[in-house]
């Protein structure tokens, strides 16, 4: 009979939904139960897209003898990471105290049922003993006999480990504190300290598309364009990382798209599945690369990521699916492998080139299979093109194959990150089917994940459920302040400041300065985390401090720019000690010292967004262009002040606070644009 997780929306909890595991979802249910049976809980945390959540489930979970034991020893509760991150953070940094290792998915936490503080725990466990791992069953019998015996030893080690998490959070800012630019040279010399100069990325396998440092060096470059000595190392980090990635079989070569990670340091094997929240911000890295280098290849690569994401992860509501698995058919990555014969078969007189350029005339490079990475470049225009039409026949008999899992949770917080990364690339690329795609996007969460007022966090066949998270808030005013640049609508902006709003009254900090992970009507959980580094994601109080600036120079908004400018100081003991680890702070940091320029064009609609289109070819990263239709009345704040001119096209220009007259033909503009110092 079906668990009671079949009743849940996570496609992840519903995988699980036939174990013979008497499972709970997180909630009351499971600690009264607790509480009532004196057992301890045991407490597991995965997503659906993770591969060793899945040989877990399939070892341990589908196991009858091995559920036994769970369900005679603990009360089971089982969370999906992507829908309860709040859950998820508390309990991996609490893993990594309590075992001095890293973290990870699946996260296995054993908590007191009085209480929910864990006492002991790990990630994956095998069936057997193996790999220097107790088998799983042992362990379940002596967590159980420990927690009998030693209860006052696990309450006084749980008071121990909250004392230890409410240290983590970052100390108290002093407002006298000056703010200055130290770090962000000091992070560029931390990454080029650990740059693979021969393949790109940082450090060795495995290998993360960390797209916010790689972000960060070309910002960097960007702003020493103007010095003698241009930082070209930064620009070379930040380009050689990029290209290796897109060359790399990290990248989907028919389909396009990237995974997860490189198992290798040359970015030829991936971790096979696919993340949504991976690939809105590496759209917008490449799409910005194409601009700043004019390298057709980051064009192309940008192009190909949209394609997959419009194709493969819209849903018909607008919204955005989660992941795509790593697994298909019980195997990993055995969705993207071919044989040489098998492609010569599909693809025919173009075979040749197709073979030399993806590595199929060389050893297969996964378990007896190929799978497909860059290894020479393209010769001409004809080669190109017979190599465009072979990836068409190659998906087209993908497709046929049966495919990865898809989750098709719809997350706030990464759909955010899809529409920043459509925005840009919707003007950067001139795709207009980009921008629109990031617009029905919006209007999706602005339809089904506003409640009361409020936002929330997850939707699955047609309901939305959980309090959004600081990220959910951060990232969507970000991606809405992109949208604004790439098409105007006076809604999205209304949109913008509700969400700043929220965000100050829910979550900020008011005594300290920065921005908790959590509303202050959340559920109350044994710790309120207030989380500053980037992980996975960027870190919600990073972009949180970036978007309010933004915002507050365009709207003249004080509140917004203090708020940012709190943040930043209750978090700078943290951006100097580790500034590599901060780097959303990092351009927050950035442009508080040195301000964004904000241009506003007003006219007739037609004239303004020529300009606007002609503006967003260069590469300005801490430039914002709007173009606003004068039949656009009642507008906010300092907008008010930028008011169209019967029969002319008006462009207004401030950095910061400062703001120049302004001018009236497109020729002064970009007389303006090129002598800007960002």
């Amino acid at each position: 009979m079906p668990n009671r997780l079949s009743a849940e929306s996570s496609p992840y909890l519903q995988q699980h939904a036939d174990n013979p595991v008497d499972w709970f979802p997180w909630g009351d249910e499971a600690f009264s139960a607790a509480r009532k049976t004196g057992k301890p809980i045991l407490l597991s945390v995965g997503y659906s897209a993770c591969h060793w959540c899945h040989v877990m489930a399939h070892e341990s979970f589908e196991d009858e003898a091995i559920a036994h034991v769970m369900n005679r020893l603990f009360v089971n509760v089982k969370v999906d990471r992507e829908e309860r991150p709040d859950v998820d953070k508390i309990y991996q940094t609490a893993h990594q105290l309590i075992t001095q290792r890293g973290g990870g998915w699946p996260l296995t936490m054993f908590l007191d049922g009085d209480t929910q503080r864990p006492f002991f725990g790990g990630t994956y466990f095998p069936n057997d003993a193996r790999h220097g791992m107790p088998a799983f069953p042992d362990l379940l019998e002596r967590v159980a006999a420990y927690y009998v015996e030693q209860r006052d030893e696990i309450r006084t080690q749980s008071d121990q480990l909250l004392g230890v998490l409410k240290k983590l959070e970052p100390v108290a800012g002093n407002a006298d504190t000056v703010l200055v630019a130290a770090p962000l040279q000091q992070a560029r010399d931390t990454f080029a300290q650990t740059f693979d100069r021969d393949y790109g990325g940082f450090g060795s396998a495995p290998k993360f598309p960390h797209a916010t440092t790689v972000d960060r060096l070309l910002r960097h470059w960007r702003a020493s364009a103007n010095d003698v000595e241009p930082d070209l190392d930064a620009l070379l980090m930040s380009t050689l990382t990029l290209t290796r990635m897109a060359d790399g079989g990290l990248f989907d070569h028919v389909g396009g798209g990237f995974c997860r990670y490189s198992v290798d340091r040359y970015w030829q094997i991936p971790h096979f599945e696919k993340m949504l929240y991976d690939n809105g911000p590496l759209l917008a890295l490449y799409a910005q690369a194409a601009l700043a280098t004019g390298e057709a290849s980051f064009r192309e690569t940008a192009n190909a990521t949209a394609d997959w994401m419009l194709a493969d992860m819209q849903a018909d509501n607008g919204g955005f699916f989660s992941t795509r698995d790593a697994d298909s058919e019980g195997e990993e990555g055995i969705y993207y492998l071919w044989r040489p014969e098998q492609v010569e078969a599909i693809i025919g007189d173009n075979y040749d080139v197709f073979a030399r350029r993806f590595g199929l005339d060389q050893d297969a490079n996964f378990e007896g299979q190929w799978h497909l990475t860059v290894r020479e470049a393209i010769a001409d225009d004809d080669a190109r093109q017979a190599i465009e039409r072979s990836k068409a026949l190659l998906l087209a008999e993908r497709e046929t194959r049966v495919a990865p899992g898809r989750d098709e949770k719809q997350l706030t917080a990464w759909n955010a990150l899809a529409i920043r990364g459509l925005a840009v690339a919707g003007r950067s690329l001139d795709r207009p089917d980009l921008t629109l795609a990031a617009g029905n996007a919006v209007d999706f969460i602005r339809k089904n994940m506003l409640r009361d007022g409020r936002l929330l966090a997850s939707y699955k066949d047609g309901s939305a459920r959980f309090p959004a998270y600081l990220d959910d808030h951060s990232f969507l005013l970000d991606a809405l302040l992109e949208l604004l640049q790439s098409s105007w609508n006076t809604d999205n902006l209304t949109f913008a400041i509700e969400l700043a709003e929220l965000m100050l009254e829910h979550f900020e900090d008011k005594q300290r300065g920065a921005f908790y992970f959590t509303a202050n009507d959340h559920e109350t959980l044994i710790h309120r985390p207030k989380s500053i580094a980037d992980e996975a994601v960027p870190s919600g109080n990073g972009i949180a401090a970036v978007a309010l600036q933004r915002l507050g120079f365009l709207l003249g908004e004080t509140r917004y720019l203090d708020a940012a400018e709190r943040t930043l100081h209750a978090t700078w003991q943290a951006i100097e000690e580790y500034p590599h680890g901060h780097v959303s702070l990092l351009t927050a940091l950035e442009e508080n010292l040195m301000h964004p320029e904000i241009i506003v064009i007003r006219g007739e609609a037609d004239e303004i967004s020529r300009w606007r289109d002609s503006a967003a070819k260069l590469y300005a990263p801490r430039r914002m262009v709007f173009a606003i239709s004068g039949d656009e009345k009642n507008l906010p704040g300092a907008l008010a002040d930028r008011t169209p001119v019967d029969g002319q096209t008006l462009a207004y220009k401030c950095v910061g606070t400062h703001c120049l007259m302004p001018v009236t033909t497109w020729e002064a503009l970009a007389e303006e644009l090129s002598e800007a110092s960002d």
